[in-house]
Order: structure tokens, then sequence, then C-alpha cells
């Protein structure tokens, strides 16, 4: 009776070079590529379907122990089942294993990953990577994400849930989409023990917004020409970007990042761009007469600099409608720096809002606000244009969706006149 199993020899294995396929008995087989490539095969038919399970190379696999897979899988087929699949079925399983064991760290990174190209800007990744690593880390950082339970987000919240409410509320929401995150991949199961309705709410005090809220202080309106003419008396691309905004309502970030480019001076009109705008929308300024003036002087002073350097930095400047000594914009405290070092040389500080507090660069924009309803007749929605403001009544917004613009360059003239006013 001719011999079924075992048709192959050690020798003949390393020997045959010819491409084909070399049959060794019970399905095991050995094949060889055109590109010379040796490898082991299990071939068999199941429910009338032929498969083929690869066993590895020869070079790793000698034919002894190919013989003994094989052997496995016969026994597989006897039981009924089908070892190709039964492979995949098991590497999936220890793949899910290996990614249940995940750390939240590396949970959270790829969750930045994943979703930064949808945030406004680097600085809002940053706050989500620093948050995470200052408070959340150090609980729990290293734990597999699986084993992320309720006590471990209390410890975690708990130390500063009284003393830093804003960083806490919204560290807690971001620990709740990590895990979701890990949750919807399959790394972890059940309800989210970071959520808050229902749950962390029972075990943590509620802390109403407004009473975490904190405005920033701004000097009353009725004070703001002094201000200005003292500011004016003052050298320095800090003090000029600082007046700028106080003349345009801007924001900070919105200043310290101006390129020459977004300005139209013969239109009277700087065009921010939709990703340097806190809503995520274009917003166009109109330029009064003195912020004109301001951006000329702007302009001189850089093209004299320029002259005497012709490097990247001096090219990077030039761009910059305010840049900083290094010929990046300003920081972002530069601004407000300048009104501590006005107080700071008055005998007693001047620039203060109601409460005793130093103004802040931001605060401005509430004086501004204040002016308007306080002193002129514009309409209410007219100033939250000028400060970029979303009109709060959703039905409103619906009906007015244009920006009024010839109205705001109307309100800015106005509001620049009264910065100079006596």
């Amino acid at each position: 009776m001719p011999r079924q199993l075992n048709k192959l020899s050690a020798l003949q294995v390393s020997k045959i070079t010819k491409p084909g396929l070399y049959g060794d008995g019970g399905g095991l087989t050995l094949q060889v590529t055109k590109a010379g490539v040796k490898s082991w095969l299990f071939r068999y038919m199941k429910e009338g379907k032929a498969y083929g399970m690869g066993l590895g190379p020869t070079h790793t696999v000698s034919l002894a122990e190919a013989r003994q897979k094989a052997l496995e899988a016969r026994r597989v087929l006897l039981e009924g089942n089908n070892p190709l699949l039964l492979k995949k079925q098991q590497r999936e399983t220890m793949a899910l294993e290996r990614a249940r064991a995940m750390t939240f760290d590396q949970c959270a990174k790829a969750y930045i990953q994943a979703h930064k190209a949808g945030w406004r800007n680097a600085k809002h990744i940053d706050q989500w990577t620093n948050t995470l690593a200052t408070y959340a880390s150090p609980v729990f950082g290293h734990l597999p994400v699986a084993e992320i339970d309720t006590a471990l987000v209390v410890r975690c919240l708990a130390p500063i849930w009284d003393a830093k409410t804003e960083t806490a509320t919204r560290l807690r929401g971001r620990i709740e989409s990590v895990l979701g995150w890990a949750t919807t991949s399959g790394l972890r199961t059940g309800d989210n023990p970071a959520r808050w309705r229902g749950h962390l709410e029972n075990l943590l005090a509620t802390i109403s917004k407004t009473t975490r809220t904190k405005n920033h202080p701004s000097l009353p309106w009725q004070q703001l020409p002094a201000f200005m003419r003292a500011l004016r008396a003052r050298e320095g691309t800090s003090a000029r970007a600082l007046e700028f905004a106080i003349l345009t309502a801007c924001r900070s970030g919105e200043v310290r990042g101006a390129r020459w480019s977004e300005f139209d001076l013969e239109a009277k009109v700087w065009t921010i761009p939709a990703e340097r705008m806190k809503a995520g929308r274009e917003h166009q300024v109109p330029l009064s007469q003195q912020v004109l003036d301001l951006l000329a002087s702007a302009r001189d002073l850089q093209e004299s600099l320029s002259t005497n350097e012709d490097n990247d930095k001096a090219k990077t400047a030039a761009s910059v409608v305010f840049p900083g000594t290094k010929g990046q914009p300003l920081s972002d405290m530069s601004l407000t720096a300048v009104i501590r070092r006005m107080n700071e040389l008055e005998k007693s500080p001047l620039w203060l809002d109601p409460n005793g507090m130093a103004a802040t660069a931001h605060g401005f924009r509430a004086t501004f606000r204040m002016w308007a309803a306080e002193e002129t007749m514009f309409p209410r929605e007219v100033a939250e244009h000028a400060l970029a403001h979303q009109l709060p009544d959703a039905v409103e917004r619906a009906y007015q969706r244009g920006t009024q613009f010839a109205k705001r360059q109307a309100l800015m003239r106005d509001w620049a006149a009264f910065c100079s006013s006596k």
C-alpha cells in the first residue's frame, strides 16, 4: 500500500528548488515560489470549499514541526471546526487582549491625535495635553484603561474640585471623552465612570456656572480717555498692540497674531481669518483713522528696522504687525503686563476695576461694551457684532444674518473719538 503520510524527507526539503507544490501527505504541502522562497501550507476542504493555511517558512519551521502543526489542524477538522478561521479568531483575541492593556495615557494621546485636526488652535491641544498630564496621569495614567473606575476618577478630581473648579470641570469632561473613546474602540466595557449626570453629581458638590465664572477685570469706561493718554505716552510694541486692541475691541490673541496680509488699508478693513477666531468664523473689523495712523507708525518702524537686518527673523517680523523681540508674535501676557507696569509707576494704582482688581487687556472689551450701552444709541446687536459675539437668541440669529458692517464703521469711529477725548 503506498505511503500516504511523511512522503518528504528533510534532505528533499532542503534540495528542492523548482517552483511548485510538493505534498507530504495529510494536507501538509511544501510550497516553493518562483523567487525561491519555501514555506509550509496545510491544504484542506471544508464544506466543499478549498482552503490553504500557512504554517511558516522552512527556515523557521522544520519538517517535523510542520507535521505536528498539520496534525493539530486535522484534529480541529475532525472536531468539525475550520482551522483557518479558528487561527484567525485566536489572533484577534490576542490582539484584543493586547489592546485592552493600553494605558489611560496611551488612550489620551490617541484621542488627542484623532481629534486635534478639528480643534481651533495649538493652544487648545496644549491645554488638553497639559491638564491630563498634570492631574490624571499621576493617579491612573499608567493603568490599563479598562481598569479605570469611579473611585479613581473621584481621587483625581476631589483635590482640585473646590480650589480649581473650572480646571476640575474641564478635566472631568476630558477624562469622560477619553474613556468614551476607549469604550467605542473596544478597549473597555460598561458605563463611563467620569459621567456627571446621575453619577459623579452624587459624589461631588454641584458648583453653579455663575459661581465658578470669573469675569476679566475691566476699567470703567469713564476712565478710558485718561488711560489712553497714559498708554500713548509709553513706548514699545506691546503698548502699541494694547492701544490697537482697545481701539478695535478685539481679543488679545487676534491682535498679537495679526498679519499685514490681513489688512486692506485702502478699504479700511481688517479681515481676521476663521482659523484665528474663537467662533471659527471670519470677522471683518472696520478701521478708524486713529487705527490707520497707528498702523502707519508700526509699518514705518518695521521698515526702518528691516533695512539693517536681512535675515529670516526680519522677514518673519515683517509679516507680523506687532512682533516680539525675536520676531515672533507677542506672548500671551505681554499686553496685560503693560497695564501692570503702568500701575507700578504710579504712587497708587490707578487702572483698576470697581472691585479693586487691576484691569486686564481682555477687560477692555467689557469697557467698550458698557460705553456702547450707556453712551450711544447704537442697537445692541451692532455692539455684539463688533465684539464678534454670536447673538444669544437662536430665532434672532436666524433672521439677523448680516454683520452690520456699515453701522459698525460708525460705532468704531465714535469709539476712537471717545478714546482720544479729554
